[in-house]
């Protein structure tokens, strides 16, 4: 007969509470144990001493006759010094999945696409900022042209003088 020390599982939904037991290893979890050698109450805080409860004397007794611990129980077992617990190491456990690849790898495309379009809007946006500093002087060339416009403005002044002589001689004549 194979035995096993494992968690049974009572209390209400929602609000687990656990005996370890030593049961036959093909009995139900919940049905028929050998032996009630503890408790354990994952609802109390973690450093709480009567979280998980052990009769180490008999966990050593089980564990001299054959018993196999469950992962979990071996860990409680670690945990009071009875049974050495070996570190597992699964370097694959926080890699994600194919479609969770896929996804980052769509989403850091879209950012790139994202960037470039962003680093040629900036490029775009200081291209025509140096365009109008090269078209400021051509505007300003026009404006030393000015002195040369008012010199019309110069013949006006003699061009009202010059009605102004007519209407002189027209007056002379009638």
């Amino acid at each position: 007969m194979a035995i096993a020390l494992r968690l049974s599982r009572g209390g209400a939904k929602k609000r687990p509470y656990y005996r370890i037991v030593v049961a036959d290893s093909r009995a139900p979890r919940d049905g028929k144990y050998l032996e009630q050698i503890g408790t354990y109450n994952p609802l109390l805080a973690k450093d709480d001493p009567a979280r998980v409860k052990l009769n180490e004397d008999r966990a050593r007794y089980w564990l001299g006759v054959g018993a196999q611990p469950t992962d979990r129980v071996l860990r409680f077992l670690d945990a009071a010094g009875i049974k050495e617990r070996a570190a597992r190491n699964n370097p694959n456990k926080a890699e994600p999945g194919d479609k969770a690849k896929e996804r980052a790898e769509e989403r850091a495309a879209k950012q790139a696409e994202a960037e470039e379009a962003a680093k040629a809007a900036a490029e775009e946006a200081n291209a025509p900022a140096e365009e109008v500093t090269e078209e400021a002087p051509a505007e300003e060339a026009p404006a030393q042209e000015a002195p040369a416009e008012e010199t019309p403005a110069e013949e006006a002044p003699a061009a009202e003088e010059a009605p102004a002589e007519e209407a002189s001689e027209d007056k002379a004549e009638g």
